[in-house]
């Protein structure tokens, strides 16, 4: 047993949890003991909902095991019921109510209410899978019809996938609501988020499906193919470029002209006005479920000229799609659930910039490297109470903004660099805002990379480099000391440090 202190995916329980949570008229019982209660904090902590979860614990105990759970289960089952009245009730175990071996099916029969039974291996599988199958069983249960007649009438679209706790779902499907609109297809039914289980029988009604997020819904989606013979929509729209082919894929299939939706962008003109040599090839590694670190990949590149060291996921079921990817960029794909894995890459290609999940958030913090959150897992401040989609034309926007600004720091390290000796800009002079006869800022040198064993720096060489900030100092010595060795110096002056730096910024 390999113990870790973070994980990208919960067990798939908590994925259930996300489909039952978005949904209305559907209530889980969930076989668990007393402390799983915890993951009702994920929603009314971390997405700030203003209500907990639609989900029922048996709570189980210590002293419980010894006498009849089954018991336990049956009258919280019971009770939900009663309390609830839900359209339909979910049952399953958590990972140590699995080990009980009860059975949520059988203790439930006789119940009043339709009963779906999810058997979630939580030892085998994680949070992703477990809400792909949940939402695959309940559109099993309850799609039903047939497409209407196209004559005289829009055509309809299902929009499939968005959950609780999704990274930007609410506002992602807002967005794509509204190019829906702009280029007059109707929705027939937003599912799981928002939807009952009497919306899911209308289904069958729409003349396509639009799966926002394959981990969630490409199973679901790829079941009404077959079902109901609706084509899907497949192209994920984060970016200018995936946005405009996700509206010509939806006009071909809705039989309409794409031009009527055409509107640009303000990413790339905003990409085009920056400092080219500023931002240009600035290298940048990607890590996160398999649909955002493909869809960044893409957008990193063809949109913004950054270079792409590193590209990877967690996602286990999409690592061939995520190979297929890094591979068309030249590199090799990192597929891991493993943070520590995660961080000696980012240490070893050493980026400009990491898009990534809370993890890398966290990684990045303590390498002093910038970051910008891409994908789920994500923190409170990922579900802002802002206008903030990711995918669509407003939604590349907001990418320009939140992926650019972290670099944005490195435009003013002229300014600094010139205001460096001034009195009241130096390292040694007290925040503006305090007297003039405050005590003198201590320099943080705990932040500054050791100096290397077989480098030395002359005295001139090392006064330049303090002047440089301290977030990329160690960055800034690294890459000069890498310069040196590669030319033969080994003492290295004020023009060794001048020339790495011109060789760098090439």
């Amino acid at each position: 047993m390999k113990l870790t202190l973070w994980t990208y995916e919960g067990p798939p329980h908590v994925g259930a949890m996300r489909i039952a949570t978005a949904m209305t008229g559907v209530h889980y019982v969930l076989h668990a003991p007393q402390g799983d209660t915890y993951a009702d904090l994920l929603f009314t902590m971390i997405e700030r909902r203003d209500r907990r979860p639609p989900v029922t614990y048996t709570t189980f105990q210590a002293r419980d095991l010894g006498g009849d759970t089954a018991e336990l289960f049956k009258t919280a089952a019971r009770e939900a019921v009663a309390r609830f009245r839900p359209e339909v009730l979910l049952v399953g175990a958590s990972c140590t109510g699995e080990l009980i071996q009860d059975d949520p099916e059988g203790l439930t029969r006789g119940l009043d209410v339709p009963v779906i039974a999810l058997d979630l291996p939580a030892y085998q599988r994680k949070e992703n899978w477990g809400a792909s199958e949940t939402f695959y069983h309940l559109v099993r249960r309850f799609a039903a019809g047939k497409p209407l007649p196209r004559e005289g009438r829009q055509p309809c679209c299902n929009i499939l996938g968005p959950t609780a706790l999704g990274f930007r779902h609410r506002d992602d499907v807002r967005e794509i609501e509204q190019l829906l609109g702009r280029l007059g297809v109707a929705i027939n039914v937003v599912a799981p988020m928002g939807a009952s289980p009497g919306d899911l029988t209308r289904l069958g009604e729409a003349d396509f499906n639009v799966v926002l997020y394959p981990e969630i819904a490409d199973t679901a989606a790829a079941w009404l193919e077959r079902q109901f013979g609706q084509k899907r929509v497949t192209t994920v729209p984060i970016g200018v470029g995936a946005t405009r082919a996700f509206v010509a894929e939806v006009a071909a299939l809705a039989g309409l002209s794409a031009a009527d939706c055409e509107r640009n962008s303000n990413l790339p003109w905003y990409s085009r006005s920056v400092d080219a040599t500023y931002l240009t090839g600035k290298k940048v590694f990607i890590f996160g479920d398999a649909s955002h670190a493909i869809a960044a990949a893409r957008v990193a590149v063809t949109e913004l000229g950054f270079a792409l060291v590193g590209l990877g996921t967690y996602s286990r079921e999409y690592a061939k799609d995520v190979r297929q990817a890094a591979a068309s960029y030249g590199i090799e794909a990192l597929i891991t659930d493993d943070y520590l894995d995660v961080e000696a890459q980012v240490a070893a290609t050493e980026p400009d910039l990491v898009l990534g999940t809370q993890m890398e958030r966290h990684i990045c913090k303590r390498l002093g490297i910038p970051c910008a959150v891409i994908s789920a897992p994500v923190h409170v401040q990922d579900f802002p109470a802002r206008y903030s989609p990711q995918m669509g034309f407003e939604g590349a926007n907001v990418l320009f903004d939140t992926w650019v600004h972290p670099l944005m720091m490195g435009l003013e390290e002229h300014l600094l660099a010139m205001f460096r000796e001034d009195s009241e800009f130096g390292e040694g002079a007290a925040p503006s805002h305090l007297p003039v006869s405050a005590a003198p800022v201590p320099v943080d040198v705990v932040a500054e990379a050791a100096p290397s064993a077989d480098a030395v720096w002359l005295p001139e060489a090392e006064q330049a480099l303090r002047r440089i900030p301290v977030f990329v100092r160690g960055k800034a010595r690294r890459n000069t000391e890498a310069y040196a060795r590669s030319q033969g110096v080994a003492a290295i002056a004020l023009q060794t440090l001048y020339d790495a730096r011109a060789h760098y910024a090439r």
